[in-house]
């Protein structure tokens, strides 16, 4: 056997880590800041590839998972800059939500929905620490509308280089998912024992013919996805495409204002991911003209 090793921020890695029970709830336990034995149960729930449309390649990969069997979590790895991000991670949470009642059912089915958004770019730029929580708050008082929906949002480039004795487990967890080198892995599994058996998944799923070829497909997939993007906005800068920013997002604005309209959430899904489909829509819906 080799010493190759998956990197745990490539979606599929996560996903296959979070198949370990232990590693599972260890997580949970210190993104949720609630104690371990706090957490009775863990199920994991379909996993599976958003595609925005046929031929997408890239998709974002989804770790769902039933706690306690009252809170759904849904965590997902996004590598690549989406500035459209907290728009998306709201669609999709509040499209989770509102899955959970039948015709005919009252509302004291619904249960508590989290997402967890693990970054590989600065989403909040003027803020400093990797962490953030946000819930459903009274603006000048601060006391909860309600607990039943939850944003967590750990922003990799904003983790201190160096742990610390008192670094804590939601630190602890982002560095072992943001680290690449076999060394940093077995240092930081030594620090937590969810962390551990975490690492000790990762070290059985590196092994597995398939799973690599899998988690190799899987990371050319984003590897082209960062490239294609990168060339569109080199090629974007060349034509001067950007009248400016401020105008640009009232543009994309006002298109996910009329996609949500008229209930195209399948367009919606694709336009924030395909910049190409979304001149088209924009084209469609009259706010640009060629």
């Amino acid at each position: 056997m080799d010493n190759f090793l998956m990197k745990p921020k490539v979606d599929f890695a996560f996903k296959e880590i979070m198949a370990n029970e232990k590693a599972r709830i260890g997580f949970l336990s210190a993104v949720l800041k609630i104690k371990p034995e706090e957490i009775k149960s863990t199920q994991v729930l379909n996993t599976y590839l958003q595609k925005v449309h046929e031929d997408d390649k890239q998709g974002i990969l989804d770790v769902r998972i039933l706690m306690n069997n009252d809170t759904e979590i849904d965590t997902e790895i996004q590598l690549s800059e989406l500035k459209v991000w907290a728009d998306r991670s709201v669609f999709y949470l509040s499209k989770m939500y509102t899955e959970q009642i039948k015709q005919g059912q009252t509302y004291d089915v619904f249960k508590k929905c989290v997402n967890i958004s693990i970054l590989n770019f600065t989403l909040f730029p003027k803020e400093t620490e990797f962490y953030s929580c946000f819930q459903v708050m009274e603006k000048t008082r601060y006391f909860i509308y309600t607990d039943k929906i939850e944003f967590h949002v750990i922003e990799l480039p904003k983790l201190p280089e160096e742990i610390k004795e008192n670094s804590s487990d939601i630190e602890l967890w982002a560095k072992f998912i943001n680290a690449e080198r076999k060394e940093e892995l077995e240092m930081i599994a030594t620090k937590n024992s969810y962390i551990a058996s975490a690492y000790e998944q990762l070290q059985i799923i590196s092994q597995d013919k398939e799973k690599r070829l899998e988690y190799e497909a899987r990371e050319k997939a984003i590897r082209d996805y960062n490239q294609s993007m990168k060339e569109a906005r080199e090629t974007g800068r060349e034509e001067g495409r950007i009248e400016g920013e401020k105008v640009g997002e009232e543009r994309i604005s006002k298109l996910y204002s009329l996609l949500l309209q008229n209930k195209k959430y399948d367009d919606l899904e694709r336009a924030t991911k395909d910049y190409e489909f979304q001149k088209q829509l924009m084209r469609e819906y009259g706010i640009i003209k060629d």
